[in-house]
């Protein structure tokens, strides 16, 4: 099954609002949701980087890692998980303001720093990269947007070496039928829709000729990331509060989503 949505539609939506994301999720160009635990109390930035250690965790990475971070956005992650396990990675996204954006900031690392960095613009679905490049294939929040799913799951799977690791979260929808305010706030807002329920990604993956190593529905988690962010969203009257506005409503109607079973998230991590 393919999206209605285009990949054009969610590059251009994502060079534009990167701006408003940088304001309400995290100053430093991260977006991702969060894992809440005892250590992160309801914290947004805390449980983010709660998600990060748990994938480093479960995704085996370690200095010898040769890691895509597919959909990498701003490099925020993809530099900070090469500076804190000293391993090669290389980030690929489909915004060119943010691949641009990654650059810049690699521009302004330490050269030893930069040799284990690349960042360049590709799509999911076409990797520019040989069969068995990487070790490990990271990747939050992005495959959801991904038109044709089946075919980034394809890709990973080939630029993935024999026994190499694929830690990755994303969106799942737990039943078929979405009420209005669900497709408005949540899909529409998007640009997405998936096949996937948490159940059925993982025989996806399966299909793919991945081993499912572990799997984890999160799905209160991203609830809880929804109402943090509706908290962290600005209420400055100046050009962009009525966006604003829209955008605390939006949130609030995602985490309602969650409650109806009409949205999920799932971590998985998978073997080639």
């Amino acid at each position: 099954m393919s999206s209605k949505f285009t990949e054009q539609e969610t590059e251009s939506y994502y060079d534009f609002e990167d701006a408003i994301y940088r304001s309400i999720w995290d100053e430093d160009g991260s977006v991702h949701w969060g894992v809440f635990d005892d250590s992160t109390g309801d914290d947004f930035l805390k449980a983010c980087a709660n998600l990060n250690d748990m994938m480093v965790e479960k995704g085996r990475i370690d200095s010898e890692a040769r890691v895509l971070d597919l959909g990498c956005g701003n490099g925020t992650t993809a530099i900070w998980l090469s500076g804190e396990q000293d391993c090669h990675v290389t980030g690929v996204d489909l915004s060119g303001v943010r691949v641009q954006n990654a650059k810049d900031k690699l521009a302004g690392l330490d050269e030893s720093a930069k040799e284990k960095l690349v960042f360049e613009k590709a799509s999911a679905t076409e990797l520019p990269f040989e069969d068995g490049s990487f070790s490990h294939l990271w990747s939050q929040a992005v495959i959801y947007h991904v038109p044709d799913k089946e075919s980034a799951l394809s890709e990973a799977y080939r630029v993935l070496e024999e026994g190499g690791i694929m830690v990755f979260d994303d969106l799942t929808k737990p039943q078929p039928n979405i009420s209005p305010a669900a497709k408005e706030f949540v899909y529409d807002r998007l640009l997405y829709d998936t096949p996937y329920s948490f159940e059925s990604y993982q025989e996806a993956l399966k299909a793919q000729g991945f081993k499912v190593l572990e799997a984890h529905d999160l799905s209160a988690h991203l609830k809880n990331s929804y109402l943090r962010l509706v908290e962290r969203t600005p209420t400055a009257d100046d050009e962009n509060s009525e966006h604003y506005a829209w955008l605390s409503n939006a949130y609030q109607e995602t985490a309602k989503a969650v409650d109806n079973k009409e949205l999920g998230w799932g971590l998985f991590v998978c073997q080639k």
